[in-house]
């Protein structure tokens, strides 16, 4: 999928699910956020032998949007960790890359090889945490900034506070902390998709999915996220038709750049 493709199907979802729940099946939650609406995941390096799930997810479900998330852009600190881990190792950049994932993120900031190599060509959203990183991080080539730790950070308020100082040009996705009580001031403070993970879910549902591997429950909860997002966005931007709407258009009306 080419970038714009990709970019226009996170505006469409709304929503990037992180999937960092090594008791839950891969492909079958992929078939549950579809089923929900929602057509892309990250998949985080977090979880054992994220490579080999990645992979796994592009070769049965080809058409669905993957994500590597929690990327370490640091070779000295890759090298460090993978010694120290050597049965299940984190994948470099290029290594994701090459296993077919649409989209590169990660909790810090990329490094200017990274954005020399693949900026253009593949959508990234590096963590940001501070004005000078979102500005810094969007002018090398930057997508979307992920703002993590989002509830750490501030959440909506901080989201509110730092929009004008970027002339709300630039489009943020918090993750950390999202939930259904704080995705409506999101929303209002002009996120247009947001970051989360199945902490979104009541914990005891949650419980009881992984226990009876009930992925008909998973698609009902994680639709009623979806339902939440589309409903809210409609009210902020009743001039968009996300479904069917153009990245050109989104931007276009909301005033974000997504430096295509």
């Amino acid at each position: 999928m080419d970038i714009k493709s990709t970019i226009g199907t996170l505006l469409k979802d709304g929503l990037i699910l992180v999937f960092n729940q090594d008791k839950l099946d891969i492909v079958k939650t992929a078939e549950a956020l579809i089923k929900a609406g929602v057509n892309n995941m990250e998949v985080t390096c977090r979880i054992s032998k994220p490579l080999e799930k990645m992979s796994r997810l592009r070769k049965e479900l080809p058409s669905f949007v993957t994500g590597a998330a929690s990327l370490i852009d640091a070779p000295s600190m890759l090298d460090v960790y993978n010694k120290a881990n050597p049965d299940d190792p984190l994948p470099t950049i290029q290594q994701v890359v090459d296993a077919g994932v649409d989209f590169l993120v990660s909790a810090a900031n990329f490094s200017d090889k990274t954005y020399k190599k693949f900026a253009g060509k593949i959508p990234l959203i590096p963590g940001c945490g501070t004005v000078t990183e979102i500005v810094s991080q969007f002018s090398k080539g930057a997508n979307i900034c992920k703002i993590f730790p989002a509830k750490q950070l501030g959440g909506p308020v901080f989201v509110k506070a730092i929009d004008p100082a970027i002339h709300k040009t630039i489009s943020l996705a918090p993750t950390g902390g999202t939930n259904t009580t704080n995705i409506p001031d999101y929303i209002d403070a002009g996120v247009l998709v947001l970051g989360g993970s199945f902490s979104m879910i009541e914990k005891a549902t949650m419980k009881k999915i992984i226990a009876e591997q009930d992925y008909g429950l998973l698609a009902e909860e994680l639709a009623k996220i979806k339902q939440l997002i589309d409903g809210l966005r409609a009210e902020k931007w009743p001039s968009i038709d996300f479904a069917e709407a153009s990245v050109e258009q989104i931007s276009q009306i909301t005033g974000r750049n997504f430096n295509l």
